[in-house]
């Protein structure tokens, strides 16, 4: 469809918009977008926002392609048809929202709409973190759970996550059934809009011990008995970056034993403006400088920020070598850390059960954890990129394993299974154990990660994700991976490129024989190739948002690392085997 055919189908979309059921607000932004007859009337009408494996993200505004209380109602009347299919009797749907603009008000929407089908919801009085959205579905029993959150997207976007009754986001079945009851809605006239009496009585406000029962399955995962005996004076920093870490990461941290946290007040207060920051994302080192800048004012040890929902955490540690005396750590260092010290920790105080427990993370995620998990005598999952995949691999392993920890690069980890999604609240509260700990041995976090590397050998991991707006960036990106599969590189960073994983046809290929084995996972937009030194580069377009990224993974073996005594030098030459790598990709 060429540029006039596509501004023809959205003036005629947005047409219906400015007449009702849609309310005048509404419909005078409509009419503005006609008037103006521009891009942005084609880009919020030319399609409808599609509702994904895992619900809906996008920019918020007017339209069909939007983030709006009329996309958000009807997506939910399909997950409401669903949800009544699965339990046509007693069904209950929890509903959690961020500190996002437009989240209460989307939240509200969801919940009268289920209550308008006749369900039961319990929706939290104020913003709550998606890992307590999580836990909450399994405490009170739920068949479902929403969160209204776009996690660590810029302040114009917002979202909509869908939770099974394991408290994971939705995967397989469920996830492509709700996708066709959500196609079928026709329009706002097809929606439950529950405003009556009778329908608002099913929406049930949960209590403070709800909240209760979440901070003590937190604050019970701890294992240093000093910790737990006498609390800590460890100098901390943290910032909710005016997300929902505000009402659960300091007083979860508080109520663990943490004395001495300092909180960057400008930060503090939830706001869905960020206003603060350019982006809400810890992740990204600017949002954790105002952190950092408080820690040099009161010699902290340990900076930490979560994202806006609370699921990722980032943190930086001081480091004299670096420029400025700290450092931020990426997800993969952060993750194997944890995974370190929590199998270590189990297995000091008897909890770990060899043979029984396992550790999970996801295809781009460090083989450090793995192989941490693996010299511990645990079984390794490794799955699809994002959380719901590991929490399928413990929802299809219980009763056979136990998970006792994992993550992935993101900044997402999870400590135990009571939760099912990433949980920068329960991490958060484990790093500081971790540097708690640590510091009582003498050694710092850096010191924790020589140690790691130098026992299970050092690796290094990099991540260039390129940004490509709008139906022209879907093409680029489409065309990129298209590439990829097609015509690989033969070499990279002048390492040979040995084999080449495509997870959407679900095939490995050895390059030298051509031959090919099944990969045992879901099909999946992804890309790996293997080097013949155990590099590994993968291309993958964001789920979430209008992006490819690119991961680099490069490793040392320990036997080769103990002949450098220099361990910086060592790690510096894996910086530059990643840097040759990125160039001969043309991405930085």
């Amino acid at each position: 469809m060429d540029a006039e055919a596509l501004k023809n189908l959205a003036r005629e979309r947005a047409t219906a918009w400015t007449e009702g059921p849609y309310d005048a607000d509404t419909r005078a932004r409509v009419q503005q977008l006609i008037d103006a007859n521009g891009e942005e009337l084609v880009e919020s009408f030319y399609t409808d926002l599609e509702f994904g494996t895992g619900g809906l993200r996008g920019l918020m505004g007017p339209g069909t392609n939007r983030m709006n209380p009329y996309t958000v109602a009807q997506a939910t009347q399909g997950l409401a048809q669903y949800v009544l299919k699965a339990k046509p009797q007693g069904a209950r749907v929890a509903i959690a929202h961020d500190s996002r603009n437009g989240s209460p008000e989307f939240a509200r929407v969801a919940a009268e709409v289920l209550a308008g089908n006749g369900i039961e919801v319990y929706l939290f009085p104020a913003l709550r973190p998606t890992p307590q959205l999580s836990f909450t579905v399994r405490h009170l029993e739920c068949t479902s759970g929403i969160v209204i959150t776009a996690s660590h997207n810029p302040k114009e976007y917002n979202g909509y996550k869908v939770y099974w009754n394991d408290g994971g986001q939705i995967v397989p079945p469920h996830d492509h059934a709700i996708i066709e009851e959500v196609r079928g809605v026709a329009g706002p006239h097809a929606v439950k809009w529950g405003k009556d009496e009778d329908s608002q009585s099913r929406i049930k406000i949960t209590d403070a011990a709800t909240d209760e029962a979440y901070f003590q399955t937190v604050t019970d995962l701890r294992m240093d008995s000093d910790l737990i005996e006498n609390g800590s004076n460890l100098p901390i920093v943290y910032t909710p970056l005016h997300g929902t870490g505000s009402v659960s990461v300091i007083p979860v941290l508080a109520k663990a034993g943490f004395r001495n946290v300092h909180i960057v007040e400008s930060q503090r207060e939830p706001d869905g403006n960020f206003p603060t920051v350019h982006s809400p994302n810890p992740e990204e080192g600017a949002a954790l400088s105002a952190a950092i800048e408080r820690a040099k004012e009161v010699n902290a040890q340990l900076v930490l920020g979560t994202d806006p929902d609370a699921d990722r955490v980032g943190i930086a540690v001081p480091d004299a070598k670096t420029e400025g005396g700290w450092r931020l750590l990426n997800g993969n260092e952060t993750g194997a850390l944890l995974v370190d010290y929590v199998v270590n920790g189990r297995a000091a105080n008897g909890t770990l059960q060899p043979g029984y427990d396992f550790v999970a993370k996801t295809i781009v995620t460090s083989d450090l954890m793995a192989v941490i998990g693996a010299s511990a005598g645990l079984d390794v999952h490794e799955t699809l990129t994002g959380f719901k995949w590991i929490a399928a691999a413990i929802r299809e392993q219980e009763g056979k394993g136990r998970f006792v920890v994992g993550g992935e690069e993101s900044y997402g980890y999870m400590i135990g299974d009571a939760v099912r999604d990433k949980d920068a609240v329960a991490a958060a509260c484990m790093i500081c154990e971790m540097a708690h700990a640590a510091q009582r041995e003498g050694l710092d976090m850096l010191g924790r990660l020589e140690r790691i590397h130098r026992t299970h050998g050092a690796f290094l991991e990099a991540l260039v994700s390129q940004t490509k707006q709008g139906r022209s960036g879907k093409e680029e990106i489409a065309q990129q991976m298209e590439t990829f599969r097609s015509n690989p590189p033969a070499e990279l960073g002048g390492e040979r490129v040995v084999e080449l994983r495509d997870y959407q046809s679900q095939v490995r290929t050895n390059l030298a024989d051509g031959t090919s084995v099944e990969i045992p996972l879901p099909s999946s937009n992804v890309i790996q190739m293997i080097t013949d030194c155990g590099s590994i580069v993968t291309a993958r377009p964001s789920g979430t948002e209008p992006k490819i990224k690119f991961y680099f993974s490069v490793r040392m073996e320990k036997e080769v690392l103990a002949t450098h005594s220099d361990y910086a030098a060592a790690m510096k030459g894996l910086h530059h085997q990643i840097e040759s790598l990125k160039s001969s990709l043309g991405v930085s």
